[in-house]
């Protein structure tokens, strides 16, 4: 069973991982993160001033990682992981993790426009949360569930993102182009509970500790100024 398997499975403990002599394997890797981030410009065109709460659906390998992102960016009020893309019947992460169901991994970032805009929250998405080149793949995640994906919850939502992604390969931001998919948002289901907060209280995690903390890191560095201390978990914002 590969590295990546084991460490996202959540049965599995971090103690088995030692026993197995896996764990000491990855801690020892030179550097943390499997993807670096990227710097890269603002969008040229930016959603529209709204006082309304706004929802937008995100894709981008491994739910966890993600969520943290979000979880830690000033504005954002709530970033539930759950999957998108498929039919309410299959979207249960056992049957998700085959490939086969059209469901992506993803995180519902709800956000107030007052705070942060649109166009700021792809940005640290396309940055930060994931590397938008790579196709039905995330670091050591492989797999159509693991695909990048934006699913738009309206047309300016649509426009934004497809001027923002023009913008970034004309200039030649990243390496490859970006492979990212529009897909308009249908219907989200939220993931099971053990996977809600998941990074926050599993930093111990070899794969969270490898894969997604230095992501939360690179958001502090790259965007100090929407970066807070504290992340918004989803138990909190559901008593809230």
């Amino acid at each position: 069973m590969p590295t990546s398997i084991i460490a996202r499975t959540p049965r599995w403990s971090l103690g088995l991982l030692l026993a197995a002599g896996l764990a000491g394997a990855m801690w020892a890797m030179p550097g943390r993160s499997a993807e670096r981030a990227t710097v890269i410009p603002p969008p040229a065109v930016d959603a529209a001033a709204s006082t309304e709460t706004q929802t937008v659906v995100l894709a981008g390998g491994c739910f966890w990682g993600v969520q943290a992102v979000f979880q830690h960016v000033k504005g954002v009020t709530n970033a539930v992981s759950g999957y998108a893309g498929g039919t309410k019947d299959t979207a249960r992460y056992n049957v998700v993790s085959s490939g086969t169901t059209g469901h992506a991994e993803s995180v519902q970032v709800t956000y107030d426009p007052k705070q942060i805009s649109y166009g700021r929250i792809l940005q640290i998405y396309f940055s930060v949360a994931h590397n938008p080149t790579e196709l039905n793949r995330q670091g050591p995640d492989e797999g159509p569930q693991y695909r990048s994906a934006i699913f738009f919850a309206n047309p300016e939502q649509q426009q934004v993102a497809q001027s923002y992604i023009a913008q970034l390969d004309k200039t030649g931001t990243f390496k490859q182009p970006i492979v990212t998919q529009l897909t308009k948002y249908d219907a989200f289901y939220p993931a099971e509970a053990y996977h809600q907060d998941y990074a926050t209280m599993h930093p111990e995690n070899p794969y969270i500790y490898y894969n997604d903390l230095p992501k939360v890191e690179n958001l502090k560095k790259l965007f100090p100024q929407v970066y807070r201390e504290q992340p918004v978990l989803v138990r909190q914002a559901a008593r809230s």
